[in-house]
């Protein structure tokens, strides 16, 4: 009988809410058109790519002065989910956190993430950080450490990973692959590093292809002015994340060539968040994630060094270590 309950027990810590429970789910941040769209998909049964399990039901607005298409978009989204899914606006994250099950970090502006995710992580909660996940790759070391410390499961992804074709490449269905190279709008914006804030996701659609392994990055110029930045990847791969203005690529390797990197909409994303939610377990390793914001700085620290390598251990080692 001692030994039963001992395993419910463990079960319990391991498991973050009940199997079967709808989850509460409050947002950090109300200033990004993911909010509507992502409760939308949760919370509507009838929205198309419904994903069941979840519920948006608080929110704590956020939202940044100084980035007009946060602050511009705030009180519109904030009303949106008041109004329209009946969601609890806080003052306060801390109390937010009390009434949920899990958190969406939704802020627009990457550089509160580590602030944000720090009191989400004390409280104990499940997190999910929407891109960029920090405005620094040191930041996001320390969330992942925050994370350890605090034994708290935490992810962050562009929806990009979970396409149809980008997944099936992942998964070996084209055989080894050697050569990929994914395109997408590259937005800037002053507060981040250049591929921080729109760059990050075609960059997130190379790594789930790829995995980690790239070694040293190259920033360069298109003749049409746009951002091209080449990774070496271990044994003799090649990465390359080119600035265009839609979601595409292409990957070769032992079967020939294939397309790669499309947009697939919110929902397989979403799918991901909520069994993350009720597993505890993240489907991107925290390794993965830290080396792709090391590629982002990469390319920024070329771009400073007109172009020259730069060694991503070295960089990683460095941010670490501050």
């Amino acid at each position: 009988m001692r030994r039963t309950l001992i395993l419910i027990f463990c079960a319990l810590l391991l498991c973050p809410v009940a199997p079967g429970a709808e989850l509460r789910v409050g947002i950090i941040g109300c200033d990004t058109s993911h909010v509507p769209e992502f409760t939308e998909v949760l919370n509507n049964p009838e929205a198309k790519g419904h994903v069941p399990g979840a519920k948006v039901v608080a929110a704590f607005p956020g939202g940044s002065k100084d980035i007009l298409s946060s602050w511009s978009r705030l009180d519109g989204y904030t009303k949106t989910l008041r109004e329209k899914y009946e969601v609890r606006i806080y003052d306060s994250i801390e109390v937010m956190c009390r009434d949920v099950d899990a958190v969406l970090l939704e802020s627009l502006d990457g550089r509160p993430h580590l602030e944000q995710a720090r009191l989400a992580l004390k409280a104990r909660k499940p997190l999910f950080i929407d891109k960029p996940m920090a405005g620094s790759l040191r930041d996001v070391i320390e969330i992942f450490r925050l994370a350890r410390e605090t034994g708290t499961p935490v992810f962050s992804s562009s929806s990009l990973r979970f396409a149809k074709d980008t997944q099936a490449a992942r998964n070996g269905a084209f055989g080894k692959l050697t050569y990929v190279e994914t395109y997408g709008p590259c937005e800037r914006e002053p507060h981040h590093p250049d591929l921080f804030w729109y760059g990050v996701h075609g960059v997130e659609a190379l790594y789930a292809i790829l995995g980690r392994g790239c070694q040293t990055v190259q920033r360069e110029t298109t003749p049409e002015g746009k951002i091209r930045v080449v990774g070496s990847w271990n044994h003799g791969r090649t990465g390359i994340f080119c600035e265009d203005k839609s979601f595409h690529g292409v990957a070769r390797g032992e079967k020939g060539e294939v397309s790669v990197g499309s947009f697939d909409g919110y929902a397989p994303l979403l799918a991901a968040i909520v069994k993350f939610f009720q597993t505890g377990v993240a489907p991107v390793a925290p390794e993965e994630t830290m080396e792709i914001f090391a590629f982002l700085e990469a390319a920024d620290t070329s771009k400073k060094q007109n172009g020259a390598p730069i060694n991503i251990r070295e960089l990683l080692a460095k941010a670490a270590a501050n």
